[in-house]
């Protein structure tokens, strides 16, 4: 997953009216948002150039396992002291919460098969710590 800096967003161009309703969240409301958000959230920490992040994005919502009751989306370089918070590295970052408390974060392949068997497999076991 390699992200390329000349690669802009387009708003005109045609996968952006395809992509789902991620809720944004920023550095003043990350944690309130959260914590009032009951079920499965998952957050995807992105960039506004990152390709690989846009296609997280596309394939998210169809890929988690049961229902997903938020999507969220933190732009890294806007959120600055979120993601030092996390000291998040590498772009796309994605974290599954439960009931507004960290679950765990998930790393696997981009493949809708793949996210949907990880993701089930982390929100079956007992939630891992913060971060």
């Amino acid at each position: 997953m390699t992200q390329r800096l000349d690669e802009k967003r387009d708003s005109s161009s045609p996968d952006a009216a395809a992509l789902p309703a991620f809720s944004r969240l920023a550095e003043g409301d990350f944690h309130a948002r959260l914590a009032a958000t009951s079920g499965i959230a998952v957050v995807l920490f992105s960039a506004p150039h990152c390709g690989a992040c846009r296609a997280w994005k596309r394939l998210l919502p169809d890929s988690l396992p049961g229902p997903t009751h938020a999507l969220f989306e933190v732009d890294v370089s806007e959120a600055t002291g979120v993601a030092r918070y996390f000291d998040i590295f590498h772009l796309p970052t994605v974290y599954l919460y439960r009931d507004g408390r960290f679950h765990a974060e998930l790393q696997c392949e981009a493949r809708q098969a793949v996210i949907h068997e990880t993701a089930r497999q982390l929100l079956a076991a007992p939630a891992q710590d913060e971060p």
